[in-house]
């Protein structure tokens, strides 16, 4: 069983709403058929998603799979309109100081993790001996990635995520 960790391609940014309801920008469209063509997911697989839209069109166009929609996968909660200037910055005092909202508006970080990790551990539990495909999001992969294998949250990984891009976590990776 090998976990794969999706990110959705580009967003389709929307200044009148939060980046959750975001949509995939078609001008991205080929950077997520390019990964479903690179031979980098399984042939087979359980696969889920993030009910955020960028996150749903993304696993649409990666399979012709059925996906299940887990509202537990969204996003690091930022329910704000507000442009940040530095956003890496921000997402980095975010990772460094996890368990306080690092921007209005925001989710803590500890918040996110202890919200997504447990829900890729279902997953896993239910499809144990099956390749597993999550579509989702940079900043939960990366606290997912972090919990199931035992490590710090990784921050350069975080910023060299591509959209789309995958994380591969191994069975000899994850950790009890």
């Amino acid at each position: 069983m090998t976990l794969f960790l999706v990110r959705h391609g580009p967003s389709l940014r929307d200044p009148a709403h939060a980046p959750s309801a975001w949509e995939l920008d078609p001008a991205g469209f080929d950077a997520v058929w390019a990964l479903r063509e690179s031979g980098r997911l399984p042939a087979a697989a359980a696969w889920f998603c993030s009910p955020e839209p960028k996150a749903v069109a993304t696993a649409q166009l990666l399979t012709e799979t059925e996906v299940g929609i887990v509202d537990d996968l969204g996003e690091h909660r930022r329910e704000t309109t507000d442009w940040i200037e530095d956003f890496p910055a921000v997402v980095a005092e975010a990772f460094a100081h996890p368990d306080t909202p690092a921007y209005d508006g925001w989710e803590p970080l500890s918040a996110c993790r202890d919200r997504v990790v447990p829900a890729v551990r279902r997953i896993l539990d239910v499809h144990a001996g099956e390749d597993v495909v999550l579509v989702g999001h940079g900043t939960a992969w990366t606290l997912t990635f972090a919990g199931l294998t035992h490590a710090a949250p990784d921050l350069e990984r975080w910023a060299a995520l591509a959209m789309p891009d995958v994380l591969v976590v191994s069975p000899d990776m994850l950790g009890s």
